[in-house]
């Protein structure tokens, strides 16, 4: 049995921080409004220099360290990112140069706030084929370049950052192993019109502009998510019970705690980054499994669960024993 397995993780955020107090000198908003909806007291946003691209190779740089792997090593590149630097080629190949694995598999997947989860699904079933030992998934964004900093009710919630994983194809002798166990994926196009970017090449040949209706996505989120959760669980055999953690996507507190209290998970089994780094979009849920990694909480042996919804409507869940 093969299974893919995380090796290594890193993550990579921009230097300027900008916290609620900053953003009320911005716009008609104050940290009391923006804390007590969305639980997000500062973002980073990137400068001059920072893109996609160079967050996602300093991400991607932390996680080879980690697993100690050279990257010519790596056989397959899947970057999640709804903010590429270019409209073409893939941010991933321009990753790939930087690190110098040219010649490897490279791509990226647009499912904006699930990529990453789109991202690992993809990765783990080309390592299960055969078609790669070792790969890369990264999610990376600067979603502050697509945001209309004249509208408090969007500017407030995101931030910019990347995070990455290194997966590895290994034999697995039994079901205790370590790897990926099981992924869940979703999308409905029904929905575009209540998280959207009001532009693109084919459109209006302009990058455009995120708009969004807040309270019927909170509303989608919460069901869509507590589905899926399930989903990946019954397909395991496992229960909410045995989750040592849950990394959501960090899109707003109030959606974590109103999915955990549907799953009747507690608060302590929850990985919360939304406050620190807002949404960070397809980076998110890599940012805060890296975080909870390294700071010790996440071990090895554990049982967690990755889930994010995101514009299109996508969304998706993934257990993974570290």
């Amino acid at each position: 049995m093969i299974r893919s397995v995380i090796v290594g993780s890193g993550s990579a955020l921009p230097q300027r921080v900008v916290d609620n107090a900053e953003m009320a000198k911005m716009v008609d908003t104050s940290d009391e409004w923006i804390v007590e909806r969305t639980g997000i007291r500062s973002r980073h946003i990137a400068g001059e220099g920072e893109t996609t691209s160079t967050l996602a190779t300093d991400a991607a740089r932390a996680a080879l360290e980690m697993a100690g792997i050279d990257p010519a090593s790596i056989g397959l590149i899947v970057l999640a990112t709804a903010t590429p630097d270019q409209t073409f080629p893939a941010t991933a190949t321009l990753v790939q140069d930087a690190l110098g694995c040219n010649g490897c598999i490279a791509f990226d997947v647009h499912a904006v706030c699930s990529g990453f989860l789109y991202a690992l699904g993809c990765a783990d079933s080309m390592l299960r084929s055969g078609m790669a030992k070792r790969a890369l998934v990264i999610g990376a964004e600067t979603f502050s370049r697509i945001l209309d900093w004249d509208d408090r009710t969007t500017c407030v919630l995101f931030g910019d950052g990347a995070g990455a994983v290194v997966l590895e194809a290994q034999e697995c002798a039994d079901e205790s192993a370590p790897g990926i166990l099981a992924t869940s994926l979703h999308a409905d196009g029904a929905h575009n019109q209540l998280l959207f970017v009001d532009g693109g090449p084919s459109t209006t040949g302009t990058v455009g502009k995120l708009r969004m209706k807040g309270r019927e996505v909170f509303r989608h989120a919460v069901v869509n998510l507590a589905d899926v959760l399930r989903e990946v669980l019954e397909a395991t055999g496992y229960t909410a019970a045995d989750l040592d953690w849950v990394v959501p996507h960090q899109a707003n507190a109030r959606i974590l705690d109103a999915t955990a209290r549907k799953l009747d998970l507690p608060a302590e089994k929850v990985i919360v980054t939304v406050d620190r780094h807002a949404n960070t979009s397809a980076a998110s849920v890599p940012l805060a499994f890296d975080t909870a990694w390294r700071d010790g909480r996440i071990k090895p042996g554990d049982l967690v669960m990755f889930e994010a919804m995101g514009g299109g409507f996508t969304w998706g869940a993934c257990l993974v024993r570290i």
